[in-house]
């Protein structure tokens, strides 16, 4: 099975606001707009809004068992595992486990992640981190 396909159609655009979903658990600071997803695989393409404002450091960072890889197409993110302002061109290919946030966001932000869960890296688990000192 592949991955779902569609037009051309402006994901930014004001009149396709009604396509994004709040992300559960951080509800009122960033949403998300899925793509394409491989319904078989679980591979998927995905656009999450992080809201003027928005700061996960109490949730602390993330890791998961499969690659990803991100690119901001706008705005600025702080990711605390690198200590690094992302801004709009930054790319990263997260190998499986490693560790990025948690995330805050002065102006908003907008991030495409394309993600392969069905690539398991070796024995690695998701699993969630706790924040890393603020001081």
């Amino acid at each position: 099975m592949t991955k779902t396909t569609s037009t051309y159609w402006n994901a930014l655009d004001p009149s396709s606001r009604s396509r994004w979903t709040p992300i559960k658990g951080l509800e009122k600071i960033a949403e998300e707009l899925t793509l394409s997803i491989d319904p078989v695989t679980g591979e998927y393409t995905r656009l999450t809004r992080f809201l003027p404002g928005a700061d996960t450091i109490s949730l602390g960072g993330k890791t998961h068992p499969y690659p990803e890889e991100v690119f901001i197409v706008s705005g600025r993110l702080y990711d605390k595992a690198f200590d690094m302002w992302l801004e709009a061109g930054h790319y990263a290919s997260r190998p499986p486990g490693e560790i990025h946030g948690p995330f805050k966001t002065d102006v908003g932000c907008v991030v495409l992640e394309v993600s392969f869960p069905d690539r398991l890296g070796d024995g690695i688990v998701a699993q969630h981190c706790a924040p890393r000192d603020a001081s």
